[in-house]
């Protein structure tokens, strides 16, 4: 018997072995011309695998990729793009860096976090009160989506000041959002999102289709 996993492994499982086939065979042609012309008759195959991408640019140009990785890189023939090398596809993968500090306040999240620090920057002073206070409402509204019993603008003050390392400090009688307004704007934002939701499932109108 002639398992799969007996046989030469596949380069890009998507094209399936006949593919791969074909090109290890347009490999043994001698002559250049009738190499260039069946090479271009593979590609025309793989392309009509995905019919709907076949007549764009860039996936051409990858079709054409596909075909040297296939090869193993080996493959002589004239193609319309840069032929591609083997170390062009093995460049090392760079990680994107992942903030390694915590957040101290996850109810807060790590935005909040970072415009406290960027507020704490701030050298104007009028612009630095604005966005403080504007800052501190914000926290309230995300302090009652976690703890909807109380919200205290003593709680918010506080964790202003923590989460700034004591660089940044409300005046103790700022006057905050009232939590009822905070309540109903969540309410209206979850009310709006409902009905556009409900809207689409039922042709837009808010009424079930007959």
């Amino acid at each position: 018997m002639d398992y799969n996993t007996q046989r030469k492994k596949l380069v890009l499982p998507e094209y399936g072995r006949s593919i791969h086939k074909m090109v290890d065979w347009v490999r043994t042609i001698e002559n250049r011309d009738e190499r260039n012309k069946q090479i271009r008759a593979v590609i025309a195959v793989m392309g009509n695998m995905n019919p709907h991408l076949r007549d764009v640019n860039d996936f051409k140009h990858k079709l054409w990729d596909h075909v040297q990785m296939m090869s193993d890189f080996k493959i002589d023939i004239d193609s319309p793009y840069p032929i591609p090398t083997k170390e062009s596809f093995n460049t090392p993968i760079h990680k994107i860096p992942y903030p390694s500090d915590p957040i101290r306040v996850r109810h807060y999240g790590r935005n909040v976090q970072l415009m406290i620090n960027r507020i704490a920057e701030t050298e104007d002073s009028e612009l630095k009160r604005k966005s403080l206070l504007m800052l501190a409402n914000h926290m309230k509204k995300s302090y009652f989506t976690w703890n909807k019993e109380t919200v205290n603008d003593d709680i918010i003050i506080r964790d202003v000041e923590y989460l700034s390392g004591g660089r940044l400090k409300l005046p103790s009688d700022v006057k905050l959002s009232q939590a009822y307004n905070l309540n109903t704007s969540i309410i209206t934002t979850t009310s709006k999102s409902n009905s556009g939701s409900s809207k689409s499932k039922t042709g837009g109108s808010g009424k079930k289709k007959k």
